[in-house]
């Protein structure tokens, strides 16, 4: 049988896709504390958008790993009297925990402190110098004669030379924006000893960064960032691309730079190679995978970086230029999402809104966080909110209420009725049409990481599912003997919408689909099966999929949290 118009449009829509090979990266959390509320946006952004492209049949990886090097973890270490070692390992372990309790799913999950990424680091390094990219000079830097250590940037605090702001980190300021060297901040102080720093002479190795301006200015105006991101980098253009300082003295954790006895990688040279070096660890482990084809210049795969907006710098200037540099492929493109606050607020231990992963996991599901931020994310740069009395209500609402309602609503009747088999026909056709061309709109909402307008459109269509079961009252319809038989066509049709909604979400609720595959006994749910309805076999009986968020729990979480006064 011909299939109508819709569904042709839908079918060509679905088949004209990337045919390449794509891998992804999240930002590297670092290897000195817990994974909290505030990571999770980026690792659930990317996790969904990882999990979409695979539920479209396409070929994605997704790595990451600890940020492991870099003088904080190295102090912290020594305070707590492990070594740096021992700590970044602890930390690994505990990431890739709570992670994968949030269902973020990865291939490799490795460490920055690996021979792995010592190798590429080395190797892109001499690469750099042979192109006489690699420059050595004397400066003056920041020195804590009370702690007898060289201060890394961000051991500085001061006042902004450009707007004022006070207490400011030696690198950046968190108010304006701007970025600046630690000699130009006022009124510096070393957060080590609180006394102020001096100058001091040391030997570094700088980054002919200034050399890639033109490549960069090109790149970065031909889609690799978003239209926000590129205004700010533009910004950075104007006031000229320094040569970028990769080079720490000891003492250091890192990589010891070669031919030098007391110099070390910068950690922000090492961190992103670690991309590298996590899918390479990859490789090594696996027949299928080739690390040449995704990173030689002119590769066919795509390469994209999920990061937080305080490293656009970083990774969309640094980071491509250190790879043309060593000839190695560009990214595709580079994702920047927002921050999150809570409340409206930055998070607070003394207001009990500094979650950790850990501590909501032991009072509510993943996935209504999984689904909250889904709500609130767009593909720009804009902070999200979370909001503690609309997240209960939210998640109720659109969950409960909407999502799973169409299933226990019709699901109870096919069981007792009809021995939990389908119908071999869907009672509304027209209806189920309408559900599946929405793939079009909603397909390009996740591809383009506008999640907060798929999900509005998605709730749509489970509004338009519970209208359509109040509109037929099965539960009316099994009184009378004569509609008795049109019961099961209702109730079959009414699971296939919801199935349908289920594919929609798989890559927000992995487990919910999960529990969805099982009460309806089908493989595992694909964007291809969208075209196909359920008909004609037998389902489970229904259990509750999702339990409403309680108040108390999430009373009871930030109360836990909350530092006495």
């Amino acid at each position: 049988m011909e299939d109508p118009p819709g569904r042709l449009a839908w079918r060509r829509n679905a088949m004209d896709k990337h045919t390449s090979k794509i891998l992804v990266t999240s930002g590297l959390p670092y290897a000195n504390g817990p994974i909290h509320l505030g990571h999770l946006v980026e690792y659930i952004q990317t996790d969904i958008w990882v999990r979409f492209q695979r539920l479209r049949g396409r070929d994605c990886i997704f790595v990451c790993g600890s940020d492991a090097h870099g003088t904080p973890i190295m102090l912290q270490a020594r305070e707590e009297g492990i070594s740096a070692e021992e700590m970044v390992v602890t930390y690994q372990q505990e990431h890739q925990r709570d992670l994968g309790r949030f269902m973020v799913e990865f291939d490799n999950f490795y460490t920055t402190h690996s021979e792995e990424n010592r190798e590429l680091v080395e190797e892109i390094y001499h690469r750099l110098t042979e192109r006489n990219l690699i420059e050595r000079r004397v400066i003056e830097q920041a020195y804590d004669e009370e702690a007898g250590m060289f201060l890394p940037d961000r051991f500085i605090r001061g006042t902004c030379p450009v707007c004022g702001a006070e207490d400011q980190y030696g690198d950046s300021c968190e108010v304006c924006g701007a970025t600046y060297s630690p000699g130009e901040i006022r009124d510096p102080k070393s957060i080590l000893s609180g006394a102020p720093p001096v100058l001091k002479e040391s030997e570094h190795v700088f980054f002919r960064l200034g050399e890639f301006e033109a490549m960069l200015k090109n790149w970065t105006a031909n889609g690799a960032v978003d239209t926000g991101v590129a205004r700010k980098l533009d910004e950075w253009f104007d006031a000229g691309l320094r040569d970028w300082d990769i080079s720490r003295d000891a003492p250091y954790f890192g990589f010891q730079i070669p031919d030098t006895e007391d110099k070390f990688f910068y950690v922000w040279l090492d961190a992103p190679v670690g991309y590298l070096a996590s899918f390479k660890n990859l490789c090594d482990s696996r027949t299928d995978l080739n690390f040449e084809e995704y990173f030689e210049p002119g590769s066919q795969t795509e390469l994209y970086h999920f990061i937080g907006k305080d490293i656009i710098y970083f990774h969309a200037l640094f980071w491509p230029a250190v790879l043309e540099g060593a000839k190695y492929r560009l990214p595709t493109a580079i994702f920047a999402h927002g921050f999150l606050t809570v409340n409206g607020q930055k998070m607070s231990k003394s207001r009990g809104t500094f979650i950790s992963a850990a501590a909501y996991l032991e009072h509510l599901d993943p996935e209504y966080l999984r689904y909250y931020y889904a709500v609130k994310l767009g593909s720009g740069i804009e902070d999200i909110d979370l909001n503690l009395d609309d997240f209960v209500a939210r998640t109720n609402s659109d969950l409960v209420g909407k999502l799973v309602n169409i299933a226990s609503r019709c699901a109870g009747f096919i069981s007792k009725n009809f021995d939990g088999r389908l119908s071999d026909q869907l009672e509304n056709p027209a209806l189920q049409e309408e559900f599946v061309n929405a793939a079009v709109s909603i397909e390009a909402c996740y591809e383009h990481r506008q999640y907060s307008k798929a999900t509005r459109e998605i709730m749509k269509l489970a509004d338009r599912a519970n209208q359509y079961i109040d509109e037929r009252k099965p539960w009316v319809l099994a009184r009378n003997e004569k509609t008795a038989a049109e019961v099961q066509n209702v109730c079959t049709q009414g699971l296939n919408l919801f199935r349908v909604l289920m594919i929609y979400l798989k890559p927000v609720l992995p487990e919910l689909a999960k529990k969805t595959e099982e009460f309806l006994g089908i493989d595992a749910l694909s964007w291809a099966d969208l075209a196909e309805p359920v008909l004609g076999r037998s389902i489970q009986p229904y259990r509750p999929m999702m339990l409403r968020v309680d108040d108390k729990a999430v009373s009871a979480l930030v109360e836990a949290l909350q530092e006495p006064a």
